[in-house]
């Protein structure tokens, strides 16, 4: 079996951000470094080219995409997004939605590939929200849809809050099937419609959610009849994490990964994967819940 492909980019992980801040800006680095030290070669890694505004704004609200590339978005509209704004975070951000549509661009060519940050989908067309900027996902499954040989991308979503920007942006977009597995009374508040929507209750522990990802994983491949897939891996849903309000064993996250890629294989799908949210203040742990992705995926 030939390296799964995997993106990645320093400026993964360099932001300046106030002291305590709730974002985990060093996760991304650590997982690369792990991954070197279980004898990932870094002829592995592909490097992505930031996109230009103009494809952004082909996409999203043109004038939403001016004031946050230039600093000039109202600063409630920052707050709502939750970083301040600097030059390195529209660098940062435009390198990372490149990640994702490069990735998605390796999986239809080796069937497989992985970004090392990724699912920023609380993004919609014109505004941004819960760190989230540039919707990747949406990006990434129009990329994919230019290729002739595919007609419908399906968009997995198992990070442990929905992903409303992306339901709310692919809602009239008929090749593009959305499904979301994320907590109820979780961040968004206000939850958007996507073609599926699996709502867990505080608590639910492995045996409840794998049985749902199942059902999700059956329901979406057949119903969706996509070409090529997108999952978004939040690991959020770990019992240790900050955010998440699941108790998901780390096991758990590795069957859970390895249910997708193998359902995938068996329909004959390409996947790109992203690693999506995950908030423990101990990087070293967060990065042991997100390698299973990696794992599952016969990264290394």
């Amino acid at each position: 079996m030939t390296a799964v492909p995997l993106v990645f980019h320093p400026i993964y992980s360099q932001l300046s951000l106030p002291v305590r801040h709730r974002f985990p800006i060093e996760k991304y680095q650590g997982i690369k470094d792990r991954l070197l030290s279980l004898g990932v070669g870094e002829a592995q890694f592909s490097e992505p080219s930031p996109l230009n505004t103009l494809q952004l704004k082909s996409v999203y609200d043109p004038e939403y995409i001016e004031q946050l590339t230039t600093g000039t978005l109202d600063p409630k509209a920052m707050r709502r997004i939750g970083f301040p704004w600097s030059q390195q975070l529209i660098e940062r951000t435009l390198t990372a939605a490149a990640g994702t549509v490069l990735c998605g661009e390796l999986a239809l060519q080796h069937g497989r590939a992985l970004n090392l940050t990724g699912g920023y989908h609380h993004a919609f067309a014109n505004f941004g929200s819960g760190f989230c900027m540039v919707n990747d996902l949406y990006l990434t499954a129009l990329r994919m849809l230019q290729e002739p040989h595919i007609d419908r991308v399906l968009i997995f979503d198992c990070d442990v809050h929905q992903g409303d920007g992306t339901a709310k942006l692919a809602a009239n977009n008929a090749s593009i099937y959305t499904v979301s597995i994320h907590g109820e009374k979780n961040f968004p508040y206000r939850k958007q419609v996507s073609d599926l929507d699996f709502g867990l209750a505080k608590g639910t522990g492995d045996d409840e959610y794998l049985s749902t990802v199942e059902q999700a994983l059956s329901m979406a491949l057949t119903y969706s009849q996509a070409d090529a897939v997108i999952y978004d891996a939040g690991v959020d849903i770990h019992v240790d994490d900050d955010l998440g309000h699941l108790d998901i064993s780390t096991e758990g996250v590795y069957t859970r990964d390895k249910m997708v890629f193998d359902a995938c294989d068996e329909h004959g799908l390409p996947v790109a994967a992203v690693i999506g949210g995950g908030y423990q203040r101990d990087i070293d742990a967060l990065v042991d819940v997100h390698i299973q992705l990696f794992k599952a995926a016969g990264a290394y």
